[in-house]
């Protein structure tokens, strides 16, 4: 049977530009720490794996003393997870007001495909409070406790482009690699699929249309709805045909396609 696995943010929703980067805001201010960060600096942010390791980025020696911070690294650790928890919980707020809305075609996707009797499981390193919440959000509580697997967090010790996430997932799911075909929106997620030796397909976004998706199997702005947002084609290197908005059949056949080999 096949498998879909999906990334949280950018994926499920437009998490990043609506979500996490005014949560970090809120965050950074409410602790009183002298640093805010613009669409242009989140988006450099997010090629750092985690929200944690991002908040951490900001770190230099400079900036500990000048904020009063400890410089032990165990106690540091612990001020930055203290940080990261009130982000998640600002974050989660806003899942729950209905700010943050799931990207065309994911309620559609997930629904076709959870009929169709295939496996679906959530492969992200947020938080796993805030994927949960998510999830629940875009498909429906119904939707969410069907999902076959769900990874977040700190699950595993090294985050995308790390692959180690959806090896994990492969092991949980017994799943055949040639059965599963990974959503993701960046190059780092991108990556990281294809370093556990699997298939993905991008559905990118403002901050990550420009970025190199040359592992990727298909390449689309979204999944797309009927008579909602259509899908535009960046890259196709499948047997997939799409039109307005993928259908299950494009999956089928994004899987029926032989992985994308890269040269040198």
């Amino acid at each position: 049977m096949p498998a879909l696995i999906f990334d949280c943010d950018g994926v499920l929703a437009d998490t990043e530009r609506y979500g996490h980067l005014p949560a970090f805001n809120q965050t950074f201010e409410e602790f009183g720490l002298p640093f805010r960060w613009s669409e242009e600096t989140y988006g450099a942010k997010l090629a750092i794996g985690g929200g944690k390791e991002r908040m951490a980025s900001e770190l230099t020696p400079d900036v500990v003393r000048a904020a009063g911070l400890p410089e032990d690294p165990v106690a540091l650790a612990a001020e930055v997870a203290k940080w990261h928890a009130r982000k998640t919980a600002l974050y989660t707020a806003m899942v729950a007001d209905g700010r943050l809305p799931p990207r065309p075609g994911i309620r559609r996707v997930i629904g076709e495909a959870q009929d169709a009797g295939w496996t679906l499981a959530v492969a992200s390193t947020s938080a796993e409070p805030s994927v949960r919440a998510i999830l629940e959000y875009a498909v429906g509580r119904d939707r969410a406790n069907r999902f076959d697997l769900l990874l977040a967090g700190d699950v595993v010790d090294r985050k995308k482009p790390d692959p180690a996430v959806y090896l994990l997932a492969l092991e949980r799911l017994a799943a055949d690699p040639a059965d599963v075909l990974v959503v993701e929106d960046s190059r780092n997620g991108l990556v990281a699929a294809d370093g556990a030796g699997l298939r993905c397909l991008m559905t990118v976004n403002g901050y990550t249309e420009e970025e190199d998706n040359s592992e990727a199997i298909l390449v689309v702005t979204s999944l797309g709805d009927p008579g909602g947002e259509r899908t535009r084609v960046i890259a196709n290197r499948s047997r997939a045909t799409p039109g307005d908005y993928i259908t299950l059949a494009d999956l089928e056949a994004c899987l029926a396609s032989s992985p994308v080999r890269q040269e040198g």
